[in-house]
């Protein structure tokens, strides 16, 4: 009963893949970087101003004035799925700067009982082996201040790689672009995700998969499609920074985040759904900052028919000294949400550290 329903699980995950356009695809991208922005709910299109820019608004890179290094963990489903960040950005000269970031997905020494049976029937559990799957995305990331005084410009070229053990496995491409407007202690951002739509290519191995469908009976015996296309995304934001004697800052941002399909966003229609997004971040005299913030609010459907409203809250603090930086946030407090809880942990470095 376990192999047939681990097996099940699998086979599922594959055929996922037959639909060529779909709402949810490449969601490993959506997560998020850097427990900062997590504290504050991932409202930070119009604020992020650091190396984890390249992800949130690549037009925020422009703010750097030395190079910066960023890493990132977290683990889902009780430690099984680890997602791990790690990003590096240079400046070009005092208008342009590159960045390079790297996210991995993925769930470690699975156990494949696809062979524990073999032809006679007998069960040997030497022929028990393990494998992985991992979503892998590269992000190319290039932003530039343009004439206009406060207006800076990002593009990203993401390359996208997911592997499900031999069974299947995709490379895909896409790209983003991102605006950001700074006027007085205003600032306004644009992100477009996947403008040009994000294409993966699967290949699957039959001879692997066969060894699946011939495990779970009565399964479609067809192989799934080999395309998939992602939709694009658009995020809107706004912030603003408030000082107040001298020491101690508040820093407020509203987000806007669009999916251009029907979805169980709170506001949805067949055109395009929309969630909103908020994050508060309290500084003292740069040093410590505490964070609070609430976003994916989502129509739930209960067992018992009936529709609730949930969303996300997360908190999260930081310290910075000496151009090193360590944040932590803790997300979905109270499971009120469908998203499952996770501790998250990141670390900056502003490459002044080392000169």
């Amino acid at each position: 009963m376990k192999k047939n329903l681990f097996l099940l699980f699998l086979l599922i995950g594959l055929t996922v893949y037959s639909q060529t356009t779909r709402k949810y695809s490449n969601e490993f991208m959506n997560i998020g970087v850097d427990a900062a922005a997590f504290g504050m709910a991932n409202a930070v299109t119009a604020s992020t101003a650091d190396v984890n820019s390249g992800y949130w608004n690549p037009a925020g890179l422009v703010a750097l004035e030395d190079n910066q290094l960023s890493l990132m963990h977290a683990s889902y489903f009780a430690n099984i799925a680890n997602y791990d960040y790690g990003a590096f950005a240079m400046p070009l000269d005092d208008r342009s700067v590159v960045a390079l970031s790297l996210i991995r997905f993925g769930v470690d020494d699975i156990l494949n009982t696809t062979q524990l049976i073999d032809d006679q029937g007998n069960i040997d559990y030497n022929r028990i082996s393990l494998f992985s799957t991992a979503d892998y995305g590269v992000t190319f990331s290039y932003a530039r201040a343009l004439p206009l005084d406060g207006l800076n410009v990002g593009v990203n070229a993401k390359v996208i790689r997911r592997i499900i053990g031999d069974f299947a496995s995709s490379w895909g491409f896409g790209f983003d672009a991102g605006l950001q407007f700074n006027t007085g202690d205003w600032k306004f951002g644009l992100m477009a995700r996947d403008i040009t739509t994000t294409f993966n290519a699967w290949s699957i191995d039959e001879e692997e998969f066969s060894t699946i469908q011939g495990a779970v009976e009565g399964q479609n015996q067809e192989l799934p499609e080999t395309t998939e296309i992602t939709i694009p995304k658009l995020q809107l934001g706004v912030s603003r920074k408030f000082v107040f004697h001298y020491d101690f800052s508040l820093l407020a941002e509203v987000d806007f985040n669009f999916r251009f399909a029907q979805t169980n966003d709170i506001f949805s229609t067949s055109f395009t759904s929309m969630t909103p997004a908020a994050g508060l971040q309290f500084g003292y005299i740069d040093l410590v900052f505490v964070r609070a913030g609430v976003g994916n609010f989502q129509n739930i459907q209960q067992l018992d028919g009936s529709d609730s409203v949930g969303f996300q809250p997360n908190i999260g603090v930081g310290f910075k000294y000496k151009g090193i930086q360590v944040d932590y946030a803790l997300t979905d407090i109270g499971d009120q949400s469908a998203a499952l809880y996770s501790n998250v942990f990141s670390l900056k470095l502003d490459w002044s550290v080392f000169r």
